[in-house]
């Protein structure tokens, strides 16, 4: 079974270029164009990178990044002009609130705090858009949420990948 990495593993500190390219890479990814049941299926693949850094690296990304990041979802997306930001910021309120709960949980459990934020996140949008005047898009707008969270081990794991001291062979 997994662990939480708290007082087991010591990791090195995360280089900011690194937080930036994988913020680069969630937001490409978000923005490819989806089709029939692999659009319903896919996560916020952006408000789960948020949420995974404002849980292990609250210092370094919070409210402006989450904002930024935000806008740039809504431009890329033609939505409603500021319906991420709302969502992502009070997200990442959500993760840095809770950083030192999900850090205390191996993996798997970590899952339980993380689906429901990832819903609350799709609950903000949806009003906004609802507030527009918006259709209702039906129940499986929520599958990517708990995609993302099925997800969250890997991301976890990935992202974790070059913080971990590398072994040295001559070390007994």
């Amino acid at each position: 079974m997994m662990q939480a990495l708290g007082a087991h593993e010591i990791l090195l500190p995360v280089r900011p270029a690194f937080i930036a390219l994988t913020l680069v890479l969630a937001a490409l990814l978000n923005v490819v164009p989806w089709s029939g049941w692999a659009m319903w299926v896919r996560p916020d693949l952006v408000a789960l990178v948020v949420l995974y850094w404002c849980i292990w690296q609250p210092r370094r990304i919070g409210f402006a990044t989450a904002f930024l990041l935000g806008l740039l979802m809504d431009v890329a997306d033609g939505a409603l002009f500021g319906q991420h930001a709302l969502a992502y910021s009070i997200l990442a309120y959500a993760g840095i609130v809770l950083h030192r709960r999900v850090r205390m949980f191996t993996l798997t459990p970590q899952v339980v705090h993380v689906i429901p934020l990832l819903l609350l996140n799709d609950i903000i949008v949806l009003a906004i858009r609802g507030l527009a005047g918006a259709d209702f898009p039906g129940y499986r707008y929520f599958i990517g949420s708990f995609v993302g969270g099925a997800l969250w081990p890997l991301i976890s794991v990935l992202l974790k990948l070059p913080q971990r001291p590398r072994s040295d062979p001559d070390h007994v």
